[in-house]
């Protein structure tokens, strides 16, 4: 595969060497798998083969003997990309790169392929579905979810340039309580609009509802405790001491909006079933109730793509949860379920069990987990005839997989029960194929050091005010490196600046791991983050406008010799793999830490060896070649996070 420069050395190393334990050791060689891995050292040879100590197992031999055996029978002449291949330790087979033509191989290919260069196609694409953010409309995107958004739109990018057909898709939760909140205080303030942005308005709303309305079920709550004080009476008594601390903070907050929901609500003798009422209602399809969570919830979700275009992020399907419930196609998805052995009904709930479920399908060690690790049931129904959230995402996953061959799931780790009890039940309905093509990407929420977040009490720092101060400070560290620029133009940088850092720092942890969000990490323009990454490809463009004047010779590839460009070479030559391996693995993390591993080359070649004022023209011109490739490379791995590879900065 010419694209792939590495794959081809890779190819001809494996094919040598299967010659030679075919000629060596012909009694055997069927056998035995030729698996090749990358050496940590340049000195080391580009790639070595273990396979000496499982032959010197199978023919009481020492691997060294083996080994040497092997390089011994190797036909050189079969060589064009290996320059030597030797034995190493006590039985390791080292190859060795050809780096004169792995140099001009490499550079060519990244010249002819251009912006293309890196993303291999796949020979298996398939139809996928990408669901992610699916933040409920009830308050603006802040950066504890920030996460989301970025990674599945990165995971989508990736995908779609291994080959797939991608489609992106935004899970609408309006049914259930906390929509049934809002809406009730919307249309308490008579259905009003606001000249600040939709989303913001509407948390509003959502936060000051759910405080007046906790702090009046607690109230009445507290009224009928006798004088047999027990544990969940002081409980009660401490919720709404903390309650009424939030109403002091809300009502400095919102003065004008805190008085007019108190004023309204307190004339409904029970709030809370109200909003049960409506939420009932809602599920069941009442016109009114229609109308007006679907009104509100809109004006939500028109805030929340404002946002998501600052950081390029769109989708191709806005999915309700409601259109699901309301289609019959969630009575269908428990009306199967209880035709199954795994349903059973208890204190007035319909539950799957989930444990019976994988333990009579086998299915507990193909999903990674212990025979004796029990799965919690999952309660599909409440006793007012009410679905929770993954009964309706049964019907939804149903739904997607008959519109795509598989379906990633972008969901924070704290959703891992309920994603696990989804596949159960996809299993337990017979959907077996489609639950082996479901995979729910589990990552790690964001946090800001010493702030705690709480959406129903208000404390959350949004997604566009965590951009707007990214924006603000690269404007000031650009001012300060770039005074030369007018107005506009660092203007325009801090904006493509911040909102890369941004993106970069939601993407370069692995997903596993927690994000520390501090602005020392996400803007520092000296290491390990978009800023970084966009400098140093800034500079090669730099370099290479310089270079322009320049009288051109032909490129001696042979020249570049130096131990910091042949590093360079393979690490430029290595883009596809890295490229495949983020692919087939869901890995974006990868690609941020591939971005910054290249920029730490090029700026140590950039900082030890001349490049306009090379020793010679001819060596000139072979420096300007890597050069040009390493921007392009640098240019390919940013383009797949979503963040911008400026000329200048």
């Amino acid at each position: 595969m010419r694209e792939n420069p590495f794959d081809l050395f890779r190819q001809e190393c494996r094919a040598v060497l299967a010659q030679a334990l075919t000629k060596a050791f012909p009694e055997v060689s069927s056998s035995f798998i030729i698996n090749l891995n990358k050496t940590p050292l340049l000195e080391l040879g580009q790639l070595a083969s273990s396979i000496s100590f499982e032959l010197a197992k199978k023919l009481d031999f020492k691997p060294l003997v083996v080994a040497e055996k092997l390089v011994e029978s190797i036909d050189k002449s079969q060589f064009d990309l290996i320059e030597k291949v030797s034995t190493a330790g006590v039985g390791y087979i080292n190859f060795y790169v050809n780096f004169p033509k792995f140099s001009q191989l490499t550079l060519k290919v990244i010249k002819d392929k251009n912006t293309n260069y890196g993303y291999i196609k796949t020979e298996n694409p398939a139809k996928i579905i990408v669901e992610h953010t699916s933040v409920n409309p009830l308050h603006p995107i802040h950066i504890g979810q920030a996460r989301n958004p970025i990674i599945g739109d990165t995971l989508a990018s990736i995908l779609r340039l291994r080959g797939h057909d991608i489609s992106t898709h935004y899970y609408i939760d309006d049914v259930g309580r906390q929509s049934s909140v809002v809406a009730y205080g919307y249309q308490k303030l008579g259905k009003p609009r606001s000249a600040e942005k939709p989303d913001l308005f509407v948390g509003e709303i959502y936060t000051v509802t759910c405080c007046i309305v906790e702090i009046d079920r607690l109230k009445k709550a507290k009224n009928k405790i006798d004088s047999a004080v027990t544990v969940d009476d002081v409980k009660i008594a401490q919720e709404l001491d903390e309650w009424l601390t939030i109403a002091v903070e809300l009502k400095e907050k919102y003065p004008v909006l805190f008085e007019d929901l108190m004023g309204r609500i307190s004339k409904d003798e029970n709030p809370e079933e109200e909003i049960n009422s409506l939420n009932r209602r809602y599920e069941a399809g009442e016109p009114v109730a229609r109308q007006l969570i679907r009104e509100v919830s809109d004006l939500c979700l028109d805030g929340f793509r404002q946002t998501q275009s600052r950081v390029s992020v769109f989708y191709d399907s806005w999915d309700w949860e409601s259109d699901f419930v309301w289609s019959g196609q969630v009575t269908k998805a428990v009306t199967q379920l209880q035709a199954s052995p795994f349903l059973y009904f208890e204190n007035n709930v319909w539950a799957f069990n989930a444990d019976k479920a994988a333990n009579f399908l086998k299915l507990k060690s193909k999903l990674g987990l212990k025979e004796n690790h029990e799965i919690p049931s999952l309660t599909l129904m409440r006793a007012d005839g009410t679905t929770l959230y993954t009964t309706r995402d049964v019907a939804y996953s149903i739904w997607k997989f008959q519109r795509a061959e598989k379906v990633i799931n972008v969901i924070g780790m704290e959703q891992s029960l309920a994603q696990l009890q989804l596949k159960l039940a996809l299993y337990a309905l017979g959907y077996s194929k489609e639950a082996d093509n479901f995979t729910h990407f589990a990552y790690n929420l964001v946090a800001l050091p010493g702030y705690k977040m709480s959406s129903r009490r208000g404390h959350y720092i949004t997604f566009d005010q965590v951009l707007d101060e990214a924006i603000e400070r690269a404007y000031q560290e650009v001012c300060k490196r770039s005074p030369m620029f007018s107005e506009e133009e660092k203007r325009d940088i801090a904006k493509f600046v911040g909102i890369g850092a941004v993106r970069y720092a939601l993407i370069d942890v692995d997903p596993s791991k927690q994000v520390l969000f501090t602005w020392d990490r996400v803007l520092n323009f000296e290491t390990n983050s978009a800023p970084y990454v966009q400098y140093t490809h800034a500079r090669a463009c730099s370099i290479l406008r310089k270079a322009t004047d320049i009288p051109r010779v032909p490129v001696a590839y042979n020249l570049l010799t130096e131990k910091l460009e042949q590093e360079l070479i393979l690490q430029l030559s290595s883009f596809p793999d890295m490229f495949i391996e983020a692919a087939e693995y869901l890995k974006p993390a990868a690609i941020a830490d591939y971005a910054n591993t290249l920029a730490d080359k090029f700026n140590t070649f950039y900082g030890a060896l001349p490049v306009i004022k090379a020793e010679t023209p001819e060596l000139c011109s072979a420096r300007i070649a890597l050069t040009d490739a390493i921007r392009t490379v640098l240019s390919n791995a940013l383009s797949l996070i979503g963040v911008v590879a400026p000329e200048r900065m």
